[in-house]
């Protein structure tokens, strides 16, 4: 196998990388104090292009291949894990309409999140039913040539920005979870106060609620009682994106580890050449970073090239746990060797560590996804 970039891929990775070391880098500190992405690394997202990399270029996107988001999105979180989140979440929009849209739906909404001039949203997850289709509260009833939904998601990123939102709720008549496409800020559309997360900043988490929220019933993504298929192809683009964010943290955990071992003396020598131990945790850090690199390449190969779903599930899911818990063990290796600096905020391991635990938890966790795995492969 040829495990090189392309010339185009090569080149977006650097476009993002130098993006980060101009724009994002420079701010990094300030998007982990306030939890928030500045205005002007937001233009610069659009600017380059970075929200619509996947995006079909009949709808002004980058038509670029899954292994060139991926790599954009590497740099990206290695700079900041919560710009990564926005673009992650965002292309989950993308994947749902060219999967599931109609050409209506398509030419209103499609244009302007591969833009970034309005970004999307995904809420599946209800307070007291986590990702339960079975136990789904949040109402769509049939009201004329509309839909009226009610309910409260849990824990939905980018609803804050303006711009559609995905929402799978339980239709009445059937009985049957189904997606709706809203428009948030509308009349009936509220949101809680951010949640306080441990990590991946700048990327807010909110309690979205919806009352008496009317949708036309053309506004359906994809048939009554698709619901679970919808989760599960937004699982399928969604992942991606959490395997790029958290190969982004490990790769800063990773340089960070060196950099500190290269620089911090004892008695005049640099640690990484007078402790075996040291060299052997740098050495652990590179064996289970390039194992992860090379399971998250390997999945976004397969959504250039496999289009059976169930495949791409069940590798969306294994893929996810595996790079999510290689990087928990990178960012733990990693604050074995800067040691007590490690706990100190004025180190970025510190909150590269919060990434790490919090990336592990969000999209499903290790014993959910391999169900999931379980279920297909041996069904």
């Amino acid at each position: 196998m040829d495990f090189n970039l392309t010339k185009e891929e090569e080149l977006i990775q650097k476009t993002a990388r130098e993006f980060c070391e101009n724009t994002v880098n420079p701010v990094a500190e300030l998007i982990e104090d306030n939890n928030e992405v500045p205005d002007e690394v937001l233009q610069g997202l659009r600017e380059l292009g970075l929200f619509g990399i996947k995006g079909p270029e009949e709808y002004s996107g980058g038509n670029a291949s899954y292994v060139s988001y991926l790599a954009a999105l590497v740099e990206l979180a290695k700079a900041s894990s919560g710009v990564g989140m926005i673009i992650s979440v965002n292309n989950i929009g993308q994947g749902l309409l060219n999967h599931f849209g109609t050409e209506e739906q398509k030419k209103q909404y499609l244009p302007k999140i591969i833009s970034g001039e309005e970004i999307f949203s995904f809420a599946f997850t209800e307070p007291g039913t986590g990702s339960d289709p079975k136990q789904l509260t949040t109402t769509a009833t049939k009201v004329g040539e509309s839909y009226v939904l009610n309910g409260t998601k849990r824990f939905i990123t980018n609803t804050s920005f303006n711009g559609p939102l995905v929402v799978v709720a339980k239709e009445s008549e059937s009985g049957k979870a189904t997606a709706f496409i809203i428009e948030k800020f509308q009349d009936g559309y509220s949101l809680s106060e951010p949640w306080e997360k441990i990590g991946l900043h700048g990327g807010p988490l909110y309690d979205v609620y919806l009352n008496d929220v009317k949708v036309p019933a053309n506004n359906m993504l994809g048939e009554i009682g698709q619901g679970m298929w919808v989760l599960k192809i937004a699982m399928v683009h969604g992942k991606i994106g959490v395997v790029g964010v958290s190969l982004g943290i490990a790769a800063a955990c990773r340089e960070e580890a060196i950099a500190y071992a290269q620089t911090k003396m004892h008695r005049g020598v640099p640690i990484i050449e007078k402790f075996e131990h040291i060299r052997m945790s740098l050495t652990e850090i590179e064996m289970k970073f390039n194992s992860a690199k090379w399971a998250a390449y390997h999945y976004a190969w397969m959504l250039d090239k496999v289009k059976d779903d169930d495949q791409l599930i069940k590798s969306a899911a294994l893929a996810k746990v595996h790079v999510a818990e290689a990087g928990v063990d990178i960012a733990r290796t990693a604050m074995s060797v800067i040691g007590s600096y490690g706990l100190m905020k004025d180190y970025k391991i510190s909150r590269l560590w919060r990434d790490s635990i919090t990336g592990s938890q969000v999209e499903g966790t290790a014993p959910t996804l391999k169900v999931l795995a379980a279920n297909i492969l041996f069904q």
